[in-house]
């Protein structure tokens, strides 16, 4: 397989001169630019956490393939998030070491190299692009990868990423999308990789009166779904992870669902590189695909928050709109440079994300991973700043 170079503009030190005159603000720094959860950890999840601290798959060494009580809660939760039998459509599932392992090591796993090539969003997450030359494939940016004309005829393809909702646009596909997506990437022989990670945080306003939102929680579609698929996991892989519905980025719980065959080659690769979700944390996240209830207080909570900073932002002068998924607002910078509107938010002592990180250095991507109190915080600054200017 072996590993090849990369070159990213994705460095966080990059903004290090930003924070520490933000950190110099009365009331110090805001940092809405990394997407880590801050809220609790579901009960159920630390409790099974604890309990398998001493059990078999904790002094033992755990399976690749996960436990059969995990391997259950996965089909179960697909079955019932998702509105996916995969058994039905010839799909297998292998849980991951967190979601960032998965994509980086995507195309090294599916055996591409010097010749091959992989599709993704001009505007998205950095580890596509690096996990695609790491494996020494090329990288092909479009900017729609739902008009399927700016790739299907393009010779090498063999790797479609999809990112519904986006990271970090926040812009989600529908079926009819991603069913052309599928139809196109299967006449090639290509493999659809659909990274779902923010699938269960979509936002409309179905609120009742006591703010709870009384949408179900399938969110986005699934590209595993019959009605995208067509009845047929046949080159479609799913990547989903736990690290944002429940809170959970540091369990590293995450996984791989799709294509029976590719997976279980994946597997057998997985097994013997050691990429291998431990024991009792193969617990915790059985636990935490159960904790729907959980799932739901987090989905309200994000809600308002993004609300809340769309608000401030406005108020700042951004032309900030709610988006349709994902946990981050991306806006145009007011001055047409991320890194001039880094500077003058550093100085109100907010700290953003600089979009040349993800792919147009002309917009600015703003977290709401961060607690009630820092938004409202934040969004004080904001209007603060706004008023200062007018």
């Amino acid at each position: 397989m072996g590993f090849h170079g990369f070159s990213s503009p994705y460095d966080w030190s990059r903004i290090a001169q930003y924070k520490e005159r933000a950190r110099g603000f009365a009331g110090g720094m805001i940092d809405l630019s990394i997407g880590s959860p801050v809220d609790d950890v579901p009960e159920a999840v630390r409790v099974a956490l604890a309990g398998a601290a001493n059990a078999a798959n904790g002094y033992g060494y755990p399976a690749t393939v996960g436990t059969a009580e995990l391997r259950a809660a996965l089909h179960a939760w697909f079955r019932d998030c998702r509105d996916v039998e995969l058994a039905q459509i010839g799909a297998d599932v292998v849980p991951t070491v967190g979601s960032k392992e998965a994509v980086a090591m995507m195309a090294s796993l599916l055996r591409f190299g010097p010749g091959d090539v992989v599709v993704q969003p001009r505007v998205s997450y950095p580890t596509y692009e690096i996990g695609t030359q790491v494996a020494g494939a090329a990288v092909l940016k479009v900017d729609d990868v739902a008009d399927v004309a700016s790739w299907k005829d393009v010779s090498g393809v063999k790797a479609v990423w999809v990112n519904s909702p986006n990271n970090p646009t926040g812009a989600t596909l529908d079926a009819a999308q991603l069913r052309r997506i599928v139809q196109a990437a299967r006449a090639i022989d290509a493999v659809v990789l659909s990274d779902e990670c923010y699938a269960m945080m979509t936002w409309n306003d179905d609120n009742d009166g006591d703010g709870m939102l009384e949408q179900d929680l399938e969110g986005s579609p699934c590209a595993l779904r019959a009605d995208v698929c067509e009845g047929d996991a046949r080159g479609v892989l799913v990547l989903y992870s736990l690290s944002k519905q429940s809170n959970m980025a540091g369990y590293r719980t995450a996984c791989i669902a799709g294509d029976a065959a590719i997976v279980h080659d994946m597997t057998n690769l997985r097994k013997q590189l050691g990429l291998i979700v431990p024991g009792p944390v193969q617990a915790a996240m059985t636990a935490g695909l159960r904790a729907t209830d959980e799932v739901r207080l987090q989905h309200n909570r994000y809600h308002a928050r993004l609300e809340a900073l769309v608000g401030g932002l406005r108020a700042y002068g951004y032309d900030a709109t709610m988006p349709q998924g994902a946990l981050y607002v991306w806006v145009k910078a007011k001055s047409g440079d991320c890194w001039q509107d880094m500077e003058d938010l550093a100085s109100i002592g907010i700290i953003a994300s600089p979009g040349e990180f993800y792919g147009d250095g002309a917009y600015l991507r703003f977290s709401a991973t961060v607690d009630d109190e820092a938004v409202a915080s934040a969004v004080g600054r904001l209007r603060a700043g706004a008023a200062i200017g007018e």
